[in-house]
């Protein structure tokens, strides 16, 4: 297990940006864009950042949008709005159903969502719902129109940047939901956006990656928590120090970071006011290290901190961190199978007095390191989730919110549309209140690929993804997760092979064998069809770029 957590974490740090482009779907993309301009607003959650240095962590010191040398259009003086200063949002438009920060519509879920204030008070107040955010990828990169904006000229195209990301394909397989260019400070109005969408979500904060202590991923960072403050004032931020990425050794200079956004209103504290910090990879540092960290942050900023260490390797690094700790994570594997670590994990926590932030996940791919982890369409985010709520724990922590170079994102993208983030509501309010909710809109979710596993790229293509050490093995599924008021029958078509299946009240999965084609499903109860859903993108043999993340729609929204 030790070697895989290693294996995951070398990983981790090039991919949390790269997306190809879509294999032989250009023309699909620009009518894809062009209908979500026509019909309304956008939504996008995404932020740039280059993690393709050679030797990188999971956040290299790789060229930053906007950062000097960098291509990235519009990389000029930050406009972000002073401290106690609402930015300017652009005159408010009709909610459009797939716009990301646009009010859930109605019927969206398989059931009722709880008020905030239900999942943020008693017991469900004190089960906390963290997401990732990692800040290379915010909505938009340089305001420009979605068909020719910064992620599609290049992250999504193999030949974008020159041609950097052409070995592995291109950086991304997957982007932000676009949005709609904006006046006056769009990057501001952007992130409140995205604050919205996860406070929507019944998601309590962000924990912030923070990658460097200056450049555009700090300036993005300090806009982060003016966005979160005046939207919400209860949806707080944990400081994250990236361990990987972050160069300093010295225990000083870290603390006047932290303390220079511990400052913000937004900053996650506890009820007593000790600041949170829960550095990734703490253990890069000695503990020794880190009780001066927080020594500085005491005796030079008065903070007083509630350390929550993240290792990539908890098992070897618990104990010696303990007695400085407030409570304890890790990364965590992506994959459906070997999720036993996290019972062990949370146990020997709790056996230390200390609180435990369980990682929940969707999937992982990463091109750029040629690597992937078999999620199984849903199994993985529904394995993860339950062993949160079997296992006790106290936190959750969403690894990630968007991190496209990985493929981890929960947050609304074009490829997936809301269907995980969904889903994830679901999940979440159990784990908050302790009870399941009841499902009272039939509802389906509908997760493939667009290509075989072992397909073969026609394109440039040379560093293919190969399973991780440990991941479950690779399979061709599609998968028709119901949520169901009553039992019904599911009739699906796959290409050219149609079928049907009952499915019982609540949950159900069923798997069916990936084809070449489009695949659909509609639940039929009485004679009458009352949930329908499709994938927009069909599967081919014949591919020119790899990509498997798996895709998802839903029958929820349009």
């Amino acid at each position: 297990m030790a070697s895989e957590r290693r294996t995951e974490r070398q990983a981790r740090h090039p991919s949390h940006r790269r997306r190809p482009g879509f294999r032989g779907r250009g023309p699909l993309l620009a009518l894809l864009i062009s209908t979500f301009l026509l019909a309304g607003a956008f939504a996008a959650t995404g932020a740039v950042w280059d993690p393709f240095a050679d030797g990188a962590g999971r956040n290299s010191s790789a060229p930053v949008p906007g950062a000097p040398g960098s291509t990235e259009p519009g990389a000029g003086p930050t406009t972000g709005a002073p401290s106690g200063t609402a930015a300017p949002e652009p005159a408010p438009k009709p909610p459009d159903k797939r716009a990301s920060g646009a009010p859930r519509p109605a019927g969206a879920l398989p059931f009722d969502m709880p008020q905030p204030a239900a999942l943020r008070s008693g017991g469900a107040g004190k089960k906390l719902v963290f997401a990732h955010y990692f800040t290379p990828y915010p909505l938009s990169l340089d305001n420009a129109p979605a068909d020719g904006d910064y992620y599609t000229r290049n992250y999504l195209e193999p030949a974008g940047e020159s041609g950097k990301h052409e070995r592995y394909g291109g950086l991304l397989r997957d982007r932000p939901l676009p949005v709609p260019p904006k006046g006056g400070d769009w990057e501001y109005a952007n992130l409140q956006q995205e604050v919205r969408t996860a406070r929507a979500a019944g998601i309590d904060g962000f924990t912030l990656d923070m990658l460097s202590l200056s450049g555009k991923n700090w300036e993005r960072s300090n806009l982060l928590m003016e966005a979160a403050r005046s939207v919400d004032p209860a949806f707080k931020i944990m400081l994250m120090p990236d361990m990987t990425s972050l160069k300093t050794d010295d225990p000083g200079v870290l603390a006047d970071a932290l303390a220079a956004l511990g400052k913000a209103p937004a900053a996650h504290r506890l009820g007593d006011g000790r600041l949170v910090v829960s550095p990734f990879k703490a253990e890069a540092k000695s503990a020794q290290w880190w009780t001066q960290v927080i020594a500085a942050l005491k005796s030079k900023h008065g903070i007083g901190t509630a350390f929550v260490p993240l290792f990539l390797d908890f098992g070897a690094h618990g104990g010696e961190f303990a007695p400085i700790s407030h409570g304890f994570s890790e990364w965590g594997s992506r994959s459906y199978v070997g999720q036993e670590s996290s019972t062990r994990d949370a146990e020997r926590a709790h056996g230390m007095g200390k609180l435990w932030m369980q990682p929940v996940s969707v999937q992982d791919a990463r091109p750029n390191q040629g690597i992937y982890d078999e999620a199984g369409n849903t199994a993985t985010l529904r394995s993860t989730w339950q062993h949160a709520i079997d296992d006790g724990a106290d936190w959750v922590q969403l690894t990630t919110w968007n991190d496209y170079s990985e493929g981890s994102q929960f947050a609304p993208s074009l490829h997936n549309g809301y269907a995980y983030l969904d889903l994830t509501s679901y999940y979440l309010t159990r784990f908050k209140t302790g009870a399941w909710p009841k499902v009272v809109r039939d509802t389906l979710y509908l997760t493939a690929r667009t290509q075989f596993a072992a397909a073969a790229p026609t394109g440039t293509q040379s560093l293919l993804m190969a399973p991780r050490e440990g991941s479950a093995a690779p399979r061709d599924t599609v998968e028709v997760l119901s949520f169901l008021t009553e039992p019904g029958t599911v009739r699906t078509a796959v290409g050219t092979a149609t079928g049907s299946h009952e499915a019982a009240a609540g949950i159900h999965s069923e798997l069916l064998p990936l084809r070449a084609g489009s695949a659909s499903a509609v639940l039929v109860r009485d004679g009458k069809a009352r949930a329908d859903v499709e994938l927009p993108y069909p599967v081919d043999h014949t591919v020119t770029v790899q990509d498997l993340q798996y895709y998802a729609a839903t029958s929820g929204r349009e």
